[in-house]
């Protein structure tokens, strides 16, 4: 069943991806416009070309992620004592590390320095590392170990203190198949991820009974005073991406009961934040 679920969302994510569905679109418009069906063609054009000028030059983008971001902050006093930090693979890149045979951080890579920050102020806590490839064409948990642990060692974290788990293909696996791996499963944890994946990633914490604090980090949106319009199609594409391949991840991961709550909130326990 997981098999199915990761094969399906990379399929459907394919088809729903903002940069991709443009392509689609104006591919269906093209062929239209062949078979001479040229009012159809204007149905598609126009409303697609107004949708991309307002993408490149609004900065909507910072107002779909900007809600992922803010649900969850650091905490402004960090805890005496953990039973270890967990961080979510994402960081590297996977492709271009195996191609150069070097590894390469990605735009999630403030994930390992977030690691090397809490590792350094909590010195005999482990480091609980989980992520594996989550390409269709490319399993290989080998590989995907040696590249964690040669960036993870990198920025300064021995290797005594890492737990790796490379077999997870997706956030709801992250927490899967590292649970088994902590040290203490009534412990509390450290979560390093990506702001905008935090809701998400906190969500499936608690479906699966791992008490987490969150500690996000790889911030993409703006605040208000650095909202401007400019004209960065590309820039702006790559975060409507982002923000709603997570909005469609928190919808899929509720409907399909991987998390309790749609879009999970702070407990009281933890709002002491920024």
């Amino acid at each position: 069943m997981d098999d199915i679920f990761f094969v399906v969302s990379k399929l459907a994510w394919a088809l729903l991806s903002p940069s991709n569905l443009i392509i689609i679109l104006m591919t269906l418009a093209t062929i239209m416009l062949l078979v001479n069906k040229v009012s159809v063609a204007k149905w598609i054009f126009i409303p697609l070309m107004m949708v991309s000028w307002f993408v490149m030059a609004y900065p909507l983008t910072d107002s779909l992620i900007s809600p992922l971001e803010t649900r969850f902050s650091k905490p402004t006093l960090l805890p005496d004592k953990i039973d270890g930090i967990i961080v979510l693979g994402g960081g590297e890149k996977l492709k271009q590390s195996l191609s150069w045979h070097t590894a390469e951080l990605g735009d999630a890579g403030d994930r390992f320095i977030g690691a090397a920050v809490l590792a350094k102020h909590y010195p005999q806590a482990p480091i609980i590392y989980s992520g594996g490839s989550n390409l269709l064409q490319y399993q290989n948990g080998q590989d995907d170990i040696n590249i964690a642990r040669t960036i993870l060692t990198a920025v300064g974290i021995t290797e005594e203190r890492l737990i790796i788990e490379s077999k997870s293909r997706n956030t709801a696996e992250n927490f899967q198949f590292l649970k088994p791996k902590l040290p203490t499963v009534n412990g509390t944890y450290l979560l390093v991820t990506s702001a905008y994946h935090m809701p998400r990633s906190v969500g499936i914490a608690r479906q699966q009974s791992i008490n987490v604090i969150p500690y996000p980090v790889d911030y993409m949106s703006n605040k208000k005073p650095f909202q401007q319009w400019d004209f960065d199609f590309i820039g702006h594409l790559e975060i409507l991406d982002v923000a709603w391949h997570e909005w469609l991840g928190l919808t899929v991961y509720y409907w399909t009961n991987k998390t309790a709550q749609w879009f999970p909130q702070e407990m009281a326990e933890h709002n002491n934040s920024e």
